[in-house]
């Protein structure tokens, strides 16, 4: 089995309303993400998949977070976490790849910060 990996960053605010403690207060982070991708085929030319095209399709996701306060995006029901992120992240980067490549991504990777991080993971049957 092959696994690769890219990243990308961005900026934003957010609250968790469900949440008691400091966290409930507007509050923002600088995110790290991590997408990885994993099979067992390479292509003709020795690779699993091509790191520019997954580098800019993440990049083209996070910029649409980037500077912005996550609680007014509706699919995280204003508890913007950092699993909610991730699966947002995930499932975004799968609409914008084709089918054959978004079925090689297997996990997102949010670090709120360098110690704190939530993984979201492909479902298997």
């Amino acid at each position: 089995m092959y696994s690769v990996r890219v990243e990308s960053d961005f900026s934003a605010a957010h609250f968790l309303s469900h949440y008691q403690g400091k966290c409930e207060q507007l509050h923002g982070h600088n995110y790290r993400v991590r997408l990885w991708a994993q099979g067992n085929d390479l292509n003709e030319g020795g690779m699993l998949v091509d790191f520019a095209l997954l580098k800019d399709t993440l990049r083209l996701v996070c910029k649409k977070l980037d500077h912005t306060n996550l609680n007014d995006n509706a699919v995280f029901k204003n508890d913007p976490s950092t699993e909610r992120i991730a699966r947002y992240i995930f499932d975004e980067v799968c609409k914008l790849l084709s089918s054959e490549i978004a079925e090689l991504v297997s996990a997102v990777d949010v670090f709120e910060t360098p110690g704190s991080m939530a993984r979201f993971t492909r479902q298997t049957p």
